[in-house]
């Protein structure tokens, strides 16, 4: 079986409170983009030596025992019985970059080897078992856009069609933010209104100011070529440019396709419409 996990973007994301538990709880808007991984498994020929991993494209890493991909098939074979599988994962979405990449590659092959393998397990225990291995893994289950809250678990469904017909621009400056130095940095404070009201009672051309991420912050103190790179797409024509996630990738929305001056373009990693 072949699929294409593909990343998000966080339109908005506020920080509201610390949980007693560490993590904390947020409101953030998950829209999911078409830039993929690629990722194929098999049946393996060889049923003696386990699950395989082979990775190519940007170097993701860590080793190929610790990655999700391997952590989802570990904990599915504490479960549930089916073949050994060799996996080829092709990385196109970097690591620590803010678009959900690993988590989304988690929650392919888990809804993947369910199809694929006959496992029967309901779309909502499926994103418990997403769950266990990231707090933005669920939403990767539906790939809808969905207003998320609590840990990112939490999902209502974006009914509205905010931004179809846009052009979306993102840029990575290279530099992998941590997210738990981020959640470190952060300042927690429940806001007086939804991000949703905020999002749905205005178009995009006035989000500026007006929808920001709470991360921003820290990260453009700590890589202020992040801060730099929002500036520049709202001085391309951007009419809207946020973080995403806990970064470090900008992205630019713009109502139509647009000619990037010369400095942003060793910067782009993916463009297209929505």
């Amino acid at each position: 079986m072949i699929t294409f996990p593909r990343a998000k973007i966080n339109v908005g994301l506020r920080i509201t409170e610390k949980r007693r538990d560490g993590f904390h709880n947020i409101e953030t808007l998950f829209c999911p983009i078409p830039f993929c991984d690629a990722l194929e498994f098999v049946v393996s020929d060889d049923q003696d030596n386990g699950d395989v991993l082979v990775m190519t494209g940007i170097e993701p890493g860590g080793s190929t025992e610790d990655n999700l991909v391997m952590k989802v098939v570990r904990k599915l074979r504490e479960r549930y019985h089916f073949p050994y599988l060799k996996i080829h994962l092709h990385k196109a979405i970097p690591a620590g970059a803010g678009l959900g990449g690993g988590s989304s590659d988690a929650a392919f092959i888990l809804k993947g080897i369910n199809r694929c393998h006959g496992l029967n397990i309901d779309n909502d225990k499926l994103k418990n078992i997403a769950l266990e291995l990231g707090s933005d893994c669920p939403f990767f289950i539906d790939c809808t856009p969905a207003y998320a809250t609590g840990r990112g678990e939490i999902l209502v469904p974006c009914e509205k069609q905010l931004l179809t017909n846009h052009y979306l621009v993102l840029l990575n400056p290279g530099v992998p933010i941590d997210t738990v130095d981020a959640y470190r940095n952060c300042h927690p404070s429940k806001p007086s209104v939804s991000l949703s009201s905020l999002i749905e009672n205005h178009p995009a051309g006035q989000w500026r100011g007006m929808i920001l991420n709470d991360f921003e912050e820290y990260a453009f103190v700590r890589y202020p070529l992040i801060g730099m790179l929002k500036e520049e797409l709202y001085r391309a024509g951007a009419i809207f440019s946020l973080m995403s996630g806990s970064g470090s990738t900008v992205y630019g929305i713009f109502r139509g396709k647009q000619k990037l001056p010369d400095k942003l373009k060793e910067y782009v990693i993916w463009k297209g419409l929505f």
